[in-house]
């Protein structure tokens, strides 16, 4: 049963490493609010496509993954190290980046449901660092006594699960969130406080 799988695996680090890792703006949170800022509809049809997009990162992980550990049980370790170094380049590259101007880019009218859906299907998909992101994550909460496969199926379903929850909160507020990013100040100081979170777990997986 998933049950006994489950109290073996690290939730509390691989919620809050998840829960930065979805607040940093992406290419998806661009594309899901650029949508809706023409429409609910619009947005709700970009966030279905990304979040299909993150279930075949999903899939190809959990299979990836599990048949690397079961392969090679020592594989695990190497792994959470390479995760370590991603997390840490991530909080550098956020923070070099912390309140730098962007140039406005306009968004043109969507042309169909359609459309929307299959360029947020394709904007996940073509993103590696999407990919990335769980071959990092999962391996950090997994215990290495367990059924790997299980565990990677339960933290990668956990994952879209939040990435899914996230979305319910961003489409409907998608202009208190434009104009709350907006502000230079908030901006740069949230994403200081996203890449030093991301360089403190890093720090907390390496010397664990």
């Amino acid at each position: 049963m998933f049950e006994e799988f489950a109290v073996h695996i690290a939730w509390g680090s691989f919620l809050l490493a998840l829960l930065v890792i979805i607040l940093v703006p992406g290419p998806d949170f661009v594309m899901v609010t650029r949508s809706a800022a023409s429409g609910a509809r619009w947005g709700w049809l970009a966030a279905a496509g990304v979040t299909c997009g993150l279930l075949i990162h999903a899939t190809a992980a959990t299979a990836g993954l599990s048949a690397l550990v079961i392969a090679f049980p020592a594989a695990l370790l190497v792994v959470k190290m390479l995760g370590v170094g991603y997390l840490l380049l991530m909080g550098v590259q956020i923070l070099r980046r912390a309140g730098a101007p962007q140039e406005p880019q306009r968004e043109a009218a969507p042309a169909s449901g359609r459309a929307v859906f299959l360029r947020a299907l394709l904007v996940d998909v073509l993103n590696p660092k999407v990919l990335l992101t769980f071959l990092t994550l999962l391996p950090q909460a997994m215990d290495s006594a367990g059924d790997p496969m299980k565990q990677a199926l339960l933290l990668s379903a956990a994952a879209v699960a939040s990435f899914g929850a996230w979305w319910l909160v961003v489409v409907p507020s998608v202009g208190w969130l434009s104009a709350f990013l907006a502000a230079p100040r908030r901006k740069r100081v949230f994403e200081r406080c996203c890449g030093g979170a991301l360089l403190l777990m890093a720090g907390s997986i390496a010397f664990a």
